[in-house]
């Protein structure tokens, strides 16, 4: 018996029928493959949205063999870049949207990515691990929200992915605010390491995100003919809530990168101060061990041997070169 962890012998997590005026009805692949060879064509509104697992070995060779999916749509799956883009192949929309993992706890290894083929009559995504804004779009049709059309399930799509994005720079906000005040409180312990992390999250996101604005302007200048210009006006406003977001990151690395540098000068500040210390103990007992090790040599004429006031005149002489050593090197450090 194969287990299919949450989708079928096919690799379909879920499966929804959009019609005009309606809720989104769950379908499975049978019912959608019909749908789509007698409506597909029709000029009537409506769209299938299908989810896959990749997980699955069986889903991307399915799709090959039952669905109208382009070739572009494959070579992005097995494609080693993973930047964010939307492209228009024959009229049909591939995108590759970076997301993160459902349970994302600020680890780079956390950002997965989603892979979009969507026409005017079907919206196919696929994903390996979970993600946080398809989860989202999920419960949000299991909620009852309807579409119009394929364009705005992939405008809610993005809008979605925005969310998640600022409610992860919010969160890292806050987490470089608490590391600021203990900064300023002089607790210092694994500050360094929460930092570090922190930046190589946000390094990725914007190294993965960056090329969607761009990319969206080009989809927005020679859009495929079934997109409205409403469809257009949401996704132009999608791009500009990137642009503010990869802003705010932006800002958001320097801020930590100043804190990095603040940090390391108290370390290095720390660390002068106690090689200083050591300095200093090492000097002051530098005289002593000099008149204990020459005094303690067994060989004849060592001098004050036989007189009464000998220790006296040499502890004198230990501490007076003491005294010397020690105003020296603090004179140093001063």
């Amino acid at each position: 018996m194969q287990i299919s962890y949450g989708s079928d012998l096919n690799g379909l997590i879920c499966g929804y029928l959009f019609e005009p005026g309606k809720p989104g009805r769950a379908v499975g692949l049978a019912e959608a493959g019909q749908w789509l060879r007698d409506e597909g064509t029709a000029a009537g509104a409506g769209f299938v949205w299908l989810h896959f697992n990749l997980a699955d070995a069986a889903a991307e060779a399915w799709m090959s063999a039952n669905l109208p999916v382009v070739p572009e749509f494959f070579e992005a799956l097995h494609q080693g870049s993973r930047s964010t883009r939307i492209e228009d192949a024959s009229d049909t929309l591939v995108a590759v949207v970076n997301d993160i993992a459902f349970e994302f706890s600020f680890d780079p290894s956390e950002i997965e990515t989603l892979w979009v083929n969507l026409t005017r009559r079907m919206a196919v995504t696929a994903r390996l691990h979970p993600l946080r804004s398809i989860d989202r779009l999920r419960q949000a049709v299991k909620d009852g929200f309807q579409f119009d059309s394929s364009a705005a399930f992939l405008n809610r799509l993005l809008r979605d992915q925005g969310d998640v994005l600022v409610h992860i720079v919010r969160e890292a906000t806050i987490e470089v605010d608490r590391v600021e005040d203990s900064l300023l409180a002089g607790r210092l312990h694994n500050k360094r390491a929460d930092l570090g992390r922190l930046r190589r999250v946000l390094v990725r996101l914007r190294r993965l995100l960056a090329p969607e604005p761009g990319a969206l302007f080009r989809l927005l200048r020679q859009p495929p003919p079934w997109m409205t210009a409403q469809d257009l006006e949401e996704l132009r406003q999608a791009s500009e809530e990137f642009s503010l977001t990869l802003r705010d990151m932006s800002e958001l690395q320097e801020r930590i990168k100043l804190l990095q540098e603040e940090i390391a000068a108290q370390v290095g500040e720390q660390t002068n101060r106690s090689v200083f210390t050591l300095t200093v103990v090492t000097v002051l007992a530098l005289p002593i061990n000099i008149v204990a090790g020459l005094l303690g040599m067994n060989v004849g004429g060592i001098p004050l041997a036989d007189s009464r006031h000998g220790f006296l005149v040499i502890v004198l002489i230990v501490v007076t070169f003491t005294v010397l050593a020690g105003w020296l090197a603090f004179r140093k450090r001063d």
